[in-house]
């Protein structure tokens, strides 16, 4: 018999094991539970799992069509809850139900190990995890923020009023910088760019920021020419964050081959935890750190702390602040209010089995979209 019968022999009982009946394991259920935020109207959709057996994970994502739905209830129905990394491919066409449901299988399976995700996905790496705050550009926002624990900020830089306008934004920049280090001495900034400067300003923004030792620029510019953010990335010290709006692991090869990203910045509801798990170990070759973007629910936080422990290369975990009392109130009601407590810009580790929280049903249906 010649190699590959050999390999086809090895590989017949895996797949016999694959087709057997799951049994109390099989996925009997997939629910969401589109939310929305009284104050800030933030929107997220939570994503309930459940066994034959009554066993129940959950995950959350953006956003999720009924059609959508429908779609990944047919790829999951009667699939073994622990078959997540194939269910995940299957799910791929969906990106959102991908992120989501991968969740959901992943705090099923830490249940049934009795053990906390982290742990199932080979962690911890730390005992703690360091929080980043998207916050305005303002006083009391600043203020705001260090109350609540964070010591790393992420604030959007200026918008730029015109192309290409030289010394007069980098004045403003600078303006800006100068006055958020006196306001919080002991605080890290990250200034977001949203893409909208132009590489020559992008280029002039990053030298000049250069004394303020941001943590890193957040998406100076566009990435339609990777060889001119190649030539900003090679002209300054400030790190550059890229990749919130990538969804594929692939995606990021151009960036880690051209050297111009720093921070690896995968957005969580978007890829889910394995993906960002398989982004992570491409940048780890590449010696770049991985800080998750994240700004929908506190399931999703949840498992970005999970995460976190998980990854050798980990930076920081951007977990959203409430906007007002009202928001803070509807997310400790849904995931409890400990999942989101920082406390000298760390945030704990969860404990408990799977994510290693309870979700409130009844906070899902007081505050559905």
């Amino acid at each position: 018999m010649n190699a590959r019968g050999l390999r086809r022999l090895r590989l017949a009982p895996q797949a016999a094991g694959a087709a057997a009946d799951p049994g109390p394991l099989a996925i009997a259920d997939l629910e969401a539970f589109p939310l929305r935020e009284p104050v800030s109207q933030r929107t997220y959709t939570a994503i309930r799992c459940r066994t034959r057996s009554g066993l129940t994970g959950w995950g959350e994502c953006a956003d999720v069509s009924p059609d959508e739905l429908a779609r990944a209830r047919k790829i999951v129905a009667g699939q073994p809850a622990t078959a997540y990394g194939r269910l995940r491919r299957d799910l791929a066409a969906i990106p959102g139900m991908e992120a989501a449901a991968g969740m959901a299988l992943l705090d099923i399976t830490g249940k049934l190990a009795k053990a906390p995700l982290y742990q199932v996905l080979g962690g911890p790496t730390r005992n703690k995890v360091r929080a980043l705050a998207r916050i305005e550009a303002t006083a009391d926002a600043v203020k705001q923020a260090r109350d609540a624990g964070y010591r790393a900020c992420l604030v959007p830089a200026p918008s730029p009023a015109a192309r290409n306008q030289g010394q007069a934004y980098i004045r403003a920049v600078r303006a800006q910088m100068e006055w958020l280090r006196a306001a919080a001495q002991d605080c890290d900034f990250v200034l977001d760019g949203g893409g909208a400067l132009t590489p020559g300003d992008a280029a002039s923004t990053a030298a000049a920021l250069e004394r303020f030792r941001l943590l890193w620029l957040e998406e100076p510019c566009p990435l339609a020419n990777l060889g001119t953010v190649r030539k900003i990335a090679a002209e300054t010290v400030t790190p550059l964050g890229f990749g919130r709006h990538i969804h594929r692991a692939g995606q990021f090869q151009d960036l880690l081959r051209e050297e111009i990203v720093d921070i690896l910045r995968p957005s969580l509801a978007r890829n889910g935890l394995a993906q960002i798990r398989r982004m992570a170990a491409l940048a780890e070759t590449y010696y770049v750190a991985v800080a998750p973007y994240h700004d929908g629910g506190p399931i999703a936080t949840a498992a970005a702390l999970h995460l976190a422990a998980s990854l050798p290369n980990f930076y920081i975990q951007q977990i959203p602040l409430p906007a007002a009392e009202p928001d803070r109130q509807m997310r400790a009601a849904i995931a409890g209010g400990g999942v989101e407590s920082v406390k000298d810009g760390f945030a704990a580790l969860l404990t408990g089995p799977g994510l290693g929280i309870t979700v409130q049903e009844a906070a899902l249906e007081r505050y559905k979209a």
